[in-house]
């Protein structure tokens, strides 16, 4: 029983604390990356869009503004004094920065009209060949103050029209540079992939050329086989020529000794007549050597027509093997001129390879020289307008560091209320923790106050306050890291 009430107390306090845990972790770390955010983009706001298109604020001038505004609504009316004075100061001011005289002259036509509107005596008149200090001297004391009025109001003005005009120069010619320099940029890109694409050609060409070289190389092996393959065809039928040859000629001899054994035959017949008339006594003895004769001219007949079969029958074989020979030569042949073909086809296939090549080469060197050319006119473009931007940046030097003053103290001024802030953040935060883990003293409290749980008090205790250091902890390393990334970002400013 006690260790069931152990147990249920032990998991409400351990859900209570991860609750809360979990909700002050993601409230603050959710509050700290929001307002992280915000500083950020407050700081690195004006950044953004200087990437898309340079652009230049006017200064803060209100009275020019103002001043420009009434010169407006005093031109409206028609073939007015007001009218011709301001017209002629837009146009002398927007253009070039007008010197002292013709500031003065314009200031006394605009005092003029300011005495003929408020009904005033005029001017007197001032010859445009003379100087303005000989005119200054007819005023008046009041006429000199009205004058005075409106040649401050002619500078304000000059002045305002002169940064306007400036302005929209310096952005015309910031951003003809920036698309000049895209556009050279593109053209260096097209430039690289060409070369990179007439690279590739090459690679291809010279792969194309060594197949080219390994397939002459083994056709010209194979033409090698062919010549040998024939030679050695043609010294076999040389030697079965030769023994045919030898065989024709050992028929002869036979057929010579036929016709000698022949003659041999007859005169030993004529003999045999000869002695048969002679000697009729020995006719018995004659007539058997007669048949013995016989029986041997008839065996060695038997032979020589055995040996003459036989002859014949290797003459046979001679010629049978002598027409294999010759179709295996015209076989030999019929490849060799497919060979020498398929040989004037493959150079004829090289040389058109190796003038489109070549045609390939000339057209991608001559693209490549022209691309060259305009880049180097691209270059000469943009050297010059870099030379006019610095001159007119060279001016902008001057307005820009008062500025960067300005800009100075806002960031230490900004840097201060960020350290402040990061200060109030840790402490509410403290006080939160302090809040929360009052109200789990408390809790604990009230859960442990049987007697049963009595005994665990001390350990939630204990555990409570090891958790409360722990999360303090985190919260100052927090702040000291949000304070060190605001110092980092001050000084890369």
């Amino acid at each position: 029983m006690d260790h069931h009430i152990y147990h249920h107390c032990l998991c409400l306090f351990s859900i209570l604390l991860l609750f809360s845990q979990t909700c002050l972790s993601w409230s603050w770390f959710f509050s700290s990356n929001k307002e992280e955010t915000q500083s950020n983009d407050k700081i690195f706001g004006k950044y953004k869009d200087v990437v898309s298109e340079f652009s230049m604020e006017y200064l803060n001038d209100k009275k020019g503004i103002e001043l420009i505004k009434s010169a407006k609504s005093k031109m409206v009316d028609p073939n007015s004094c007001w009218q011709t004075a301001y017209q002629n100061l837009f146009q002398g001011c927007s253009k070039t920065l007008p010197g002292e005289e013709l500031r003065s002259r314009l200031a006394w036509h605009l005092s003029d009209c300011f005495q003929q509107h408020t009904g005033r005596l005029p001017f007197p008149y001032c010859d445009a060949k003379s100087t303005m200090k000989i005119c200054l001297k007819n005023l008046d004391e009041d006429a000199h103050q009205i004058y005075l009025k409106y040649f401050l109001e002619t500078n304000s003005i000059c002045h305002h029209l002169q940064t306007g005009a400036f302005k929209k120069q310096t952005e015309r010619m910031v951003n003809e540079l920036k698309t000049s320099a895209e556009f050279a940029e593109e053209k260096l890109e097209n430039i690289e992939q060409h070369e990179e694409l007439l690279i590739q050609n090459a690679k291809q060409v010279q792969d194309s050329l060594s197949s080219l070289d390994l397939k002459s190389q083994r056709v010209a092996k194979t033409t090698k086989n062919i010549e040998d393959r024939v030679n050695s065809a043609l010294r076999y039928s040389e030697s079965i020529y030769e023994q045919i040859n030898g065989i024709a000629v050992s028929q002869v001899e036979l057929s010579k000794s036929q016709a000698e054994m022949k003659e041999n035959l007859e005169e030993e017949t004529s003999l045999f007549k000869d002695s048969f008339d002679n000697l009729g006594q020995e006719v018995n003895n004659l007539r058997k050597e007669a048949v013995v004769i016989e029986k041997e001219i008839e065996r060695v007949g038997d032979v020589m027509f055995l040996e003459m079969r036989n002859l014949q029958g290797k003459a046979d074989e001679i010629g049978n093997m002598a027409g294999m020979s010759l179709a295996k030569q015209k076989q030999i042949f019929d490849g060799q001129t497919e060979a020498l073909t398929s040989l004037d086809f493959l150079s004829k296939f090289q040389s058109e390879a190796l003038e489109e090549s070549r045609e390939n080469l000339r057209k991608l060197v001559e693209f490549e020289h022209k691309q060259q050319e305009e880049l180097l006119q691209r270059q000469k473009q943009l050297h010059q307008t870099h030379d006019y931007l610095v001159e007119n940046s060279k001016l902008i030097l001057a307005t820009q560091k008062a500025f960067e003053s300005k800009q100075a103290s806002m960031f230490v001024s900004i840097d201060k209320l960020f350290t402040l802030h990061t200060s109030m953040l840790f402490e509410s935060r403290v006080f939160i923790a302090l809040f929360m883990y009052s109200i789990a003293i408390f809790i604990i409290y009230m859960l442990t106050s049987i007697k049963l749980a009595y005994n665990v008090r001390h350990r939630f205790y204990i555990g409570l306050c090891f958790t409360f250091l722990i999360e303090i902890s985190i919260l100052w390393y927090i702040s000291t890291d949000y304070e060190q990334q605001g110092r980092m970002i001050n000084m890369r400013l």
